[in-house]
């Protein structure tokens, strides 16, 4: 996907509607130059229903305020952590336990132990200083939080995990923020340097839901995973 640069206007890139679902990428003026937002692959889509998703998302882009980039201060392990049986494809967890999973970032590659610890709602207003306009009317935030710890025995500095969703009661995919740099209410940094094994870090995905429902779980997809067969919290 191309790298957003806003130049302090508003951008919108509007698609298709497609069974209901949205996603929404929001950027910062003063993000750093890596920052940039990667839309999933065409053959990846969002679920109608429980069964896996057959139809692409459509994306919507749009500048965020200016601020300096917050990120979480990572924690550190008292000793190793260990790499247990990496989670298969459907897997469901618990909203406060942990799934150990391959990580892959280009060419960087390990494992680590991800827990999305809550999942806590928010205030439509939040959503203002995103400008996302009229594709986020009668949505509702919700700010999916997880920790990420490495296991193994790569070196994670500065890379990211991204492809946390949030999902709906019937298991269907909530609409999504991308997140390009600052948002205070959901900071997502990047692994900071020196992220080897026992380093933590949380983090934060946005995702939005109709008033009439909720985000009530969450799905990692990130490879070897794919959308509707990923590991799931709720």
């Amino acid at each position: 996907m191309k790298t957003i640069r806003s130049n302090r206007h508003t951008l919108a890139l509007v698609g298709l509607a497609a069974a209901g679902a949205l996603t929404l990428t929001a950027c910062n003026d003063d993000a750093a130059s890596s920052d940039t937002a990667t839309t999933p692959p065409a053959t990846q889509a969002p679920a109608t229903s429980s069964t896996a998703p057959t139809t692409p998302a459509p994306s919507i882009s749009a500048a965020a305020p200016t601020g300096a980039p917050t990120a979480a201060a990572p924690g550190t392990a008292a000793a190793p952590a260990p790499a247990g049986a990496t989670a298969a494809p459907g897997t469901t967890v618990k909203i406060g336990d942990a799934a150990t999973i391959p990580f892959s970032s280009g060419s960087t590659k390990g494992t680590v132990s991800l827990t999305v610890t809550s999942i806590d709602k928010g205030d439509p207003a939040d959503l203002t200083p995103l400008k996302l306009g009229d594709k986020a009317a009668g949505m509702v935030p919700y700010y999916v939080r997880f920790k990420v710890t490495n296991v193994g025995s790569t070196d994670l500095s500065f890379s990211s995990l991204t492809q946390m969703k949030g999902t709906l009661p019937d298991g269907s995919e909530a609409s999504e923020v991308m997140l390009i740099g600052t948002f205070d209410k959901c900071p997502h940094p990047s692994f900071p340097k020196g992220f080897t094994n026992g380093q933590s870090i949380t983090s934060c995905v946005l995702a939005l839901a109709p008033q009439a429902t909720k985000v009530a779980g969450a799905e990692y997809w990130g490879e070897p995973y794919t959308l509707g067969k990923g590991v799931n919290w709720k």
